[in-house]
């Protein structure tokens, strides 16, 4: 799979009934997938990401689902994933910020992470960037920046080649010289988040350039959700 040299736009889902008239017909049943992917040459799956619901519970892509989305889109089109955050939470949600942690058996599992390459094996074609996005890790979720590049570098060595593998991290302290030649190092993409209280993209890029490998991935959320 080489990555595109070139710039694609999409948007992050496509299951937006509000988009009828704009983007899908408004007077007929339509597979929004399908009349999307007619506009956009890529799009950003979310809804896997949320995987997480207790020791017994992890959800994974359905099979049935993964086909339809498969022959939903042309030869050529991306899709960018969101890896399962069942691999990438430290610890369970807790509500209550005060509570003790409980921390995520599946976290960083290659195990884990292979059942889940296996379930979106039907996107094979049309697969771009698998983004594992990491939630702002506090000191009591991870001592530093070099526990965390160690952990995922014990993680990476068991992943299978052949993929796009990119970090989206909402640590801005993590972001310099010796993350940036980690990516590098090992062949990974960094996803460059506009918002969440993040750097400017473009500082961080200029100062970056020449370490970023030839795949990046830029996501423009806003300041934070409510503003989305």
């Amino acid at each position: 799979m080489t990555p595109p040299e070139f710039l694609q736009i999409g948007t992050c889902s496509w299951k937006y009934d509000s988009w009828r008239g704009l983007v899908y017909p408004e007077d007929r049943p339509v597979n929004y997938l399908r009349e999307y992917a007619q506009n956009y040459a890529t799009v950003e799956v979310d809804q896997w990401f949320w995987s997480l619901f207790g020791s017994d519970k992890i959800v994974l892509p359905k099979i049935e689902v993964v086909r339809e989305y498969a022959a939903s889109v042309p030869e050529g089109f991306t899709f960018g994933i969101k890896v399962p955050n069942a691999i990438t939470l430290t610890h369970y949600y807790s509500r209550n910020k005060g509570a003790d942690l409980i921390g995520n058996p599946y976290f960083l599992s290659p195990e884990l992470m292979q059942r889940f390459l296996d379930s979106i094996e039907p996107l094979q074609g049309n697969l771009g960037p698998l983004i594992f996005q990491f939630e702002y890790l506090n000191k009591r979720k991870m001592t530093g920046q070099q526990a965390f590049l160690e952990h995922f570098e014990r993680f990476l060595g068991k992943l299978p080649a052949g993929y796009h593998y990119c970090l989206e991290t909402r640590n801005p302290n993590y972001l310099d010289d010796t993350y940036f030649t980690f990516l590098a190092e090992h062949r990974l993409h960094h996803v460059f988040l506009q918002g969440y209280y993040m750097p400017s993209i473009f500082e961080l890029y200029d100062r970056y350039r020449d370490t970023v490998n030839s795949l990046s991935v830029i996501r423009l959320l806003g300041p934070e959700r409510a503003a989305i």
